[in-house]
């Protein structure tokens, strides 16, 4: 019997790493009928994977009100024999799911209720804090209805207080790195990487300053989408952008050629209470690349990077500076570091380990009596 899955998001793309690249291509690849729901020009077919379109129109009410009906509609008429959702606005469609009868899986991706705390379109604190507080609880109550909750770090999977649940940590697809080619390089610059969303608590504004004081010795290559047009505008305004290439959202082979021909990594994010125990993709990219990594001074992260990056304060333009500069000018220990990231993401952090996780939870919730089955 083959069983029909369908995966649902309102809020990511039709190529998203940890959606589509990882959890739907794994799904097909292990013989499933795979459906995404999600933002899309057209419906089609990649990699044996059923891209079923909604609508472009993605402002915040749109997205949470039409849209998320929509996606309702759309997954009943798939019929699928277990739906896999992903964002926490549509919990809603998840629960209509359940009065249909339907196998339901919530993927948490991010802390919310802590992220909601940094949400600054909620102008006033207080309210931020009620507002999360009453979002926690609603979610881990809600939760109890669905077949199964998955997540990317232990904190925010324990909170769960369901039988069956799956740490699923964003971890990379090593061969797809191992297979994409460094872009060309002119020049002999230093270079500088940053690939992931561009906002301000991601900390792009200081490491656009710290490049400033390297007057041309070092370029920063940035990928991604902007959150604002605003913080765009903030960012052009430094003196380190002059020495700043924006090279705009690319293909995941694409960013990985050019983390491949790049010399330092950089992942700084601002000490919100959802990124200091957050475990970012882009890091381990980094790694799998061989590259040495700066990173914010979290104690969790110096727990679990240890000796394959260099830390700093992501907030201080001029310690980022000072730390480049010292890697620029250890190049032994440049190398010593992209080799340990290298190892450790080949021995503890690949996706081919990370998959069997959600290959059992299926299992599991579909009754298979296959090789991830638990007793």
């Amino acid at each position: 019997m083959t069983y029909k899955i369908c995966h649902i998001s309102t809020v990511h793309s039709s190529a998203d790493v940890r959606i589509f690249q990882k959890e739907c291509v794994t799904l097909a690849n292990e013989g499933y009928d795979v459906y995404f729901i999600v933002t899309s020009d057209k419906s089609y077919v990649n990699s044996k994977v059923n891209i079923i379109q909604l609508s472009k129109k993605n402002n915040r009410m749109y997205r949470m009100f039409i849209k998320t009906m929509e996606a309702l509609f759309k997954a009943l008429k798939v019929n699928a024999d277990l739906y896999h959702f992903h964002d926490p606005e549509l919990i809603i469609v998840g629960i209509f799911l359940k009065i249909f009868g339907k196998k339901v899986v919530y993927d948490v991706h991010e802390d919310v209720p802590s992220q909601i705390l940094a949400k600054d379109w909620i102008k006033i604190k207080f309210l931020r804090k009620i507002i999360s507080g009453m979002f926690n609880l609603f979610e881990k109550s809600i939760s109890k209805l669905f077949d199964g909750i998955i997540s990317v770090t232990p904190e925010i999977l324990e909170k769960f207080k369901v039988r069956k649940k799956a740490l699923l940590r964003n971890y990379p697809i090593v061969n797809m790195i191992e297979k994409s080619l460094p872009v060309s390089r002119k020049g002999k610059k230093y270079v500088v990487i940053y690939a992931g969303g561009l906002m301000k608590i991601r900390g792009i504004k200081e490491i656009v300053d710290s490049v400033a004081y390297f007057n041309g010795e070092v370029e920063f290559w940035l990928l991604g989408k902007w959150d604002s047009s605003d913080y765009k505008t903030e960012c052009e305004k430094s003196d380190g952008w002059k020495y700043t290439k924006y090279i705009g959202f690319k293909p995941l082979n694409e960013v990985y050629s050019y983390m491949k021909a790049a010399d330092i990594g950089i992942c700084t994010l601002y000490p919100v209470k959802n990124y200091l125990k957050s475990l970012p993709i882009k890091a381990f990219e980094y790694m799998a690349c061989g590259m040495p990594i700066l990173m914010s001074d979290f104690p969790y992260w110096r727990e679990k990077f240890q000796d394959a990056a260099e830390f700093v304060d992501p907030q201080d333009p001029k310690e980022i500076y000072k730390k480049i500069k010292y890697l620029m000018e250890n190049k032994q220990v440049m190398k010593e570091i992209g080799k340990n990231g290298i190892e450790r993401v080949k021995k503890y952090y690949s996706w081919d380990d990370e998959k069997k996780e959600l290959l059992k939870l299926y299992d599991n919730i579909l009754g298979i009596e296959g090789k991830y089955m638990e007793d």
